[in-house]
């Protein structure tokens, strides 16, 4: 699978190690930075690099990783076709995929030890989105608001 992978200062080692364990899987990863440790770097271009890499290879993934996720997620999101989702346990990062078709992670790595990181980056990989109707259906309308700012035929506006 191709994945692309990105981070700040914060999550600069346990990217590394990332990249190393899912290469020796067996999976191609682009690593979007950073490429050397700065504390004083800042997370949205490593994070938009890996949304605009994911929306133009829509056979891949992304992760993005930072000191809780949360700011990683919201730069991410900002790509349009994006549906990053941050997860923290195997359930959230399963149901990213499962119900959302999450298509980026975001995950903290001052939040859970470099295993437990591993094991969610493994469980949001390995599980397929459901393709259950009524998942598809809320994909489409967050993709259709994305486009047009607008629901059609809603009263949701």
């Amino acid at each position: 699978m191709r994945i692309h992978i990105g981070t700040d200062h914060a999550g600069f080692e346990v990217k590394n190690r990332l990249v190393d364990v899912l290469t020796a899987q067996g999976h191609e990863v682009t690593d979007h930075g950073a490429h050397t440790f700065d504390a004083h770097d800042d997370y949205p271009p490593f994070c938009t690099s890996v949304g605009e890499a994911v929306v133009t290879q829509p056979d891949s993934l992304g992760i993005v990783i930072g000191g809780s996720g949360n700011g990683e997620q919201i730069a991410v999101n900002k790509v349009r076709g994006v549906r990053a989702a941050l997860v923290w346990n195997e359930e959230t990062a399963c149901l990213a995929r499962e119900h959302n078709d999450a298509n980026v992670i975001a995950i903290g790595a001052r939040q859970h030890s470099e295993e437990e990181l591993e094991t969610l980056v493994t469980v949001f990989l390995s599980t397929p989105f459901s393709g259950e109707v009524r998942h598809q259906r809320r994909i489409d309308l967050i993709a259709e608001y994305e486009s047009t700012g607008t629901y059609s035929g809603s009263d949701a506006d």
